[in-house]
C-alpha cells in the first residue's frame, strides 16, 4: 500500500495565519488612527497660533489699554474658532496683562490655545 502525499494547509495552520494577520491588522490601524489624531492636534495648533497672534497684534494697537473683555469669531474663513480677549491689571502697575484664548468648537477637550503679553500701555 502506497503512501499517499497530501499538499496544502491543515485547518490549524490556517487558523495560526489569520490570527498573525488579524493581529498585525489591529496594530496597523491603531498607528493610522493615532497619526490621524496627531495630524488633527497639529493642524489646531497651528491655526490658533496664527489666529491669537493676529487677533494679539490688533490689541496691542488700541491706542490705550485700557482693562476689558471682548468676544468673537474670526468669520466665515475660520467658522469653527472663536476668540476672547481679556486685558487686566498685573501685581506690577507698569505692566498690563493681555490674554487671547483661541477656541475651536469642534474639539471637546483640546480645542484651547491660549496666548499671553504683557506690556506697559505707553510703548
Amino acid at each position: 500500500m502506497a503512501i499517499k502525499k497530501t499538499y496544502g494547509f491543515t485547518l490549524l495552520e490556517v487558523m495560526i495565519a489569520m490570527a498573525i494577520l488579524a493581529i498585525a491588522l489591529v496594530a496597523i490601524f491603531q498607528m493610522q488612527s493615532q497619526s490621524i489624531s496627531m495630524s488633527t492636534d497639529s493642524r489646531f495648533m497651528t491655526t490658533a497660533a496664527l489666529l491669537a497672534q493676529s487677533k494679539m497684534v490688533e490689541a496691542e494697537t488700541y491706542s490705550t489699554l485700557t482693562n476689558r473683555r471682548e468676544d468673537g469669531d474670526f468669520g466665515p474663513d475660520y467658522p469653527q474658532y472663536i476668540w476672547h480677549l481679556e486685558i487686566g491689571d498685573t501685581q506690577l502697575q507698569q505692566f498690563k496683562k493681555i490674554e487671547v484664548t483661541v477656541i475651536n468648537k469642534l474639539f471637546i477637550n483640546r480645542g484651547k490655545y491660549i496666548l499671553v503679553l504683557y506690556k506697559t500701555p505707553g510703548i
